[in-house]
């Protein structure tokens, strides 16, 4: 059974997949660039006319980085689910990166949106914009402080002869995930398109990821209540459902708007921080009181 896992995750997560997916990914970038400018310049010049919700994205030069960046961001998510099987902070600290650039997406977009006045006076667009760049401060900040944290500490602290099981589970549920990820992305293309010819069409982080997300909490609740069987302390399973905690509030910002979504995605990144510290200063108290016995 084992090597039938194996198999099947190399075929969908494995290095040369992931090879080829980040090419075809940075390829896809540039081409939907370049296409999106293209649409732009003829609106632009009266030579099509793009009407409704879907219009925002012809605004200005500036809306053609939506397509890049979400193109950037579908491949963020795979390599998301490829950090699945190794533990939950890996997994989290890449929810963070993910996180961290739907708000740099944001900007972008309301960059391209905000009408700058002559008098200095912060409008409601302006003010948003503010705080989302505040927000993306502290989710950068968080989100590398978080990776060096956990880089200095030892995870899923499982009996050495039961890793191997362990991992086979988190590696079906991470193979399981990409169908459920290509299906979501297709689905939300097409309902998009529908929208726009109906004279909707409009973009927000909503669209794909609310729905991931929610994928992706029910198997990181699957993979919290597989950990019992292997768990035995108490700060392994608070740690590990801290990080489902965060994952949740990711999912309820990107659901959110306006300063609520900002607020909460910041609280995200700093309740991701203070469980990754909390288990460093918890995993060195531990060691040395080992150190002790043993001495």
């Amino acid at each position: 059974m084992e090597p039938l896992i194996n198999r099947c995750h190399q075929m969908a997560l494995g290095d040369e997949t992931a090879n080829l997916v980040r090419k075809v990914a940075i390829l896809s970038a540039i081409f939907g660039f370049i296409a999106h400018i293209v649409v732009w310049l003829l609106h632009d010049l009266g030579h099509i006319a793009i009407s409704g919700d879907s219009s925002e994205l012809v605004k200005s030069p500036l809306s053609t980085l939506y397509t890049p960046f979400s193109i950037l961001l579908a491949y963020e998510v795979y390599q998301l689910i490829r950090t699945i099987p190794d533990s939950f902070s890996s997994s989290v600290g890449k929810q963070f990166e993910i996180a961290t650039l739907l708000v740099v997406r944001e900007v972008l977009k309301r960059l391209s949106e905000i009408e700058i006045t002559s008098d200095w006076s912060i409008g409601e667009d302006l003010g948003i914009l503010l705080v989302e760049c505040a927000a993306f401060v502290v989710l950068f900040y968080t989100s590398t402080y978080y990776h060096r944290i956990s880089l200095e500490i030892q995870h899923e602290n499982v009996p050495s002869d039961q890793v191997s099981s362990f991992i086979s589970y988190k590696k079906i549920i991470a193979t399981a995930m990409v169908p459920v990820f290509l299906f979501i992305a297709a689905f939300s293309f097409v309902n998009w398109l529908n929208d726009a010819n109906d004279g909707g069409g409009g973009v927000d982080r909503g669209i794909f990821f609310l729905e991931f997300f929610t994928f992706l909490i029910l198997a990181d609740i699957l993979i919290l209540l597989i950990s019992y069987w292997f768990y035995t302390d108490f700060a392994n399973l608070a740690r590990n459902t801290g990080f489902v905690l965060s994952t949740v509030i990711i999912r309820v910002a990107i659901s959110s708007t306006g300063l609520s979504s900002m607020i909460l995605f910041s609280l995200s990144g700093v309740l991701g921080v203070a469980i990754i510290r909390a288990s460093s200063k918890f995993n060195l108290d531990f060691g040395r009181y080992n150190d002790t016995i043993q001495n």
